[in-house]
């Protein structure tokens, strides 16, 4: 028979794994929208024109080369921060699913049967 105790902290190991695996899906979202963000502006660097185009909606606008550069390195910085972000709640989300399964091996360990089947 599994405890009260330990049935919460399975479930709440249930839970941060399930916000482990969305920071992850979401960090992997932006690390290809950072990929994309960096061929752009690879692109834009090699470019000798003054204007080039961008994707606005549903709209292709003529805008100067310039200040694509500059809204695309903004972009890139703020998609950086972002992962930085989620990387710190992974670490922490992690950190916690250890303290639980370091809970759960001690409660077993005192004769406790944890199986939750």
């Amino acid at each position: 028979m599994v405890s009260q105790d330990m049935k919460k902290m399975l479930e709440q190991a249930q839970m941060y794994q399930q916000q482990l695996q969305s920071l992850i899906s979401q960090k992997e979202n932006l690390k290809l929208q950072l990929m994309e963000i960096e061929n752009a502006l690879n692109e834009i660097s090699e470019t000798k024109e003054t204007s080039v185009y961008k994707i606005t909606g549903p709209l292709l606008i003529k805008a100067k080369t310039t200040d694509v550069k500059k809204e695309l390195e903004e972009k890139q910085k703020f998609i950086k921060f972002k992962i930085k972000t989620l990387e710190d709640s992974e670490k922490k989300i992690q950190k916690r699913l250890e303290e639980i399964k370091n809970k759960l091996t001690d409660s077993s360990g005192k004769g406790s049967d944890i199986s939750a089947g």
